[in-house]
């Protein structure tokens, strides 16, 4: 039994043929050579308790009480306790789909007041019950906008996140989209138009503006926007809005698990991926809450879903659901008002020390023009500050949220040569 193979070298080799393909390397040729990994060297299994001495070790040896000015699409924010609480209570330990509504109602009333605020925050008509992320709600936006206009163009801002670039990126070459970074020139063979604002160096768009661009009122407008900033700064008016539920209650967790809102118009629905909590009444004619719309591949004819996706982030959305209530409509604009005022008096500072910004219109992330960005981000680093993210030799990405103490802003302000 120990040498037990799924397949043998010929079946492997046959299949490796049948994909036109040398070697199950080649499997892997679209991956980027700095995320491939050449062997593990894992080293001898360790007894439970030496595993565990080794980990506290490893623990030891980290490095903390920096102050943080990171962002770029993972955002530090305040987390009341009350979130991590509530989402563990047994109501909503419903083993994966909520099918069986009858034994689910906890978790889908949870999804349901969920994709309400949503709504509220957007000021759209429909929300589904999450995304896995920010980058694969914006491809999942884009090939929707494909499926509703029949038309397999896509014009994408330069300033998005690069990573979400990316992913719609390889989105489109598996459904054969054409997709450009040029919007210059919108004509009436684009499916949509997607931009973020604030955008990955921090700048708040004029949406109005690039609307009057968009002459075919056939393609569609698509915005990823900064859940927090909806609260104190006016919702584009879209087709469809989408964003990172990170902020919103959810730990930095190293980079992920994240989630994301996917929100558009009322007409736009049947196209949505993902699926829907509606509320109605049971039979005893009381408040209760069903899946109501489900356009994946397993519960309807495959050539009629709308994606694969196969579950929403249903843990991350009900922590989003709870932040979102705590908070209340007060709390979230001082979050966000507090989130701006930081950094305009963090980018002020640095201004007036002799610094340039490459915008000035931004909400809590703006970028910093530095001599040497290495030696910048180093020197802030010896004095226990992470001050941004290299974009270049010459540019930082820095982002200011309620978390950083004045303390923090006047260090920064101090080491910042």
């Amino acid at each position: 039994m120990n040498n037990f193979e799924s397949h043998t070298a010929a079946e492997r080799k046959e299949m490796l043929n049948a994909l036109s393909l040398n070697s199950q390397d080649d499997l892997y040729s679209t991956l980027p050579d700095e995320i491939k990994i050449d062997g593990l060297n894992l080293g001898e299994p360790y007894s439970e308790m030496k595993l565990t001495q080794e980990i506290k070790h490893l623990a030891s040896l980290n490095n903390t009480g920096y102050a943080s000015f990171l962002g770029g699409g993972a955002t530090r924010r305040f987390i009341p306790a009350a979130v991590a609480q509530i989402a563990q209570r047994f109501e909503f330990n419903t083993a994966y789909t909520p099918y069986q509504a009858e034994i689910s109602q906890g978790t889908l009333q949870s999804i349901y007041e969920y994709q309400s605020m949503i709504c509220n925050l957007t000021n759209m008509e429909v929300s589904n019950a999450s995304m896995y992320d920010t980058a694969t709600a914006c491809a999942e936006a884009v090939l929707m906008a494909v499926r509703v206009t029949g038309r397999n163009k896509a014009l994408v801002c330069r300033r998005m996140n690069p990573q979400y670039q990316e992913v719609i990126k390889t989105y489109a070459e598996a459904a054969d989209i054409e997709i450009s970074n040029d919007l210059s020139s919108i004509g009436d063979d684009v499916a949509c138009v997607i931009l973020q604002t604030p955008d990955y160096f921090g700048a708040v768009h004029d949406v109005e503006k690039l609307k009057a661009n968009i002459s075919d009122s056939k393609t569609m407008l698509i915005c990823c926007c900064d859940l927090i900033s909806l609260s104190v700064l006016e919702p584009p008016v879209c087709d469809v809005i989408v964003g990172n539920l990170q902020p919103a209650g959810n730990e930095l967790s190293f980079g992920g698990p994240y989630g994301a809102f996917f929100a558009c118009l009322d007409k736009y629905k049947r196209q949505m991926p993902g699926r829907i909590v509606g509320r109605t009444v049971d039979a005893d004619g009381n408040q209760a809450f069903c899946l109501t719309l489900q356009t994946r591949e397993q519960h309807i004819r495959r050539e009629k879903a709308t994606s694969n996706i196969c579950s929403n982030q249903a843990l991350v959305a009900l922590k989003s659901c709870v932040y979102l209530t705590l908070m209340g409509t007060q709390g979230l604009k001082q979050v966000a008002l507090l989130s701006a005022n930081k950094a305009h008096k963090l980018a002020q500072k640095l201004m007036d020390k002799g610094f340039e910004l490459q915008s000035k219109n931004f909400f809590n992330e703006f970028v910093l023009k530095v001599n040497n960005a290495d030696e910048f981000l180093n020197n802030l680093k010896e004095n226990k500050i992470l001050g941004g993210i290299k974009l270049d030799d010459n540019r930082v990405l820095v982002c200011v949220t309620e978390m950083n103490t004045d303390e923090e802003i006047e260090n920064y302000e101090y080491f910042a040569v």
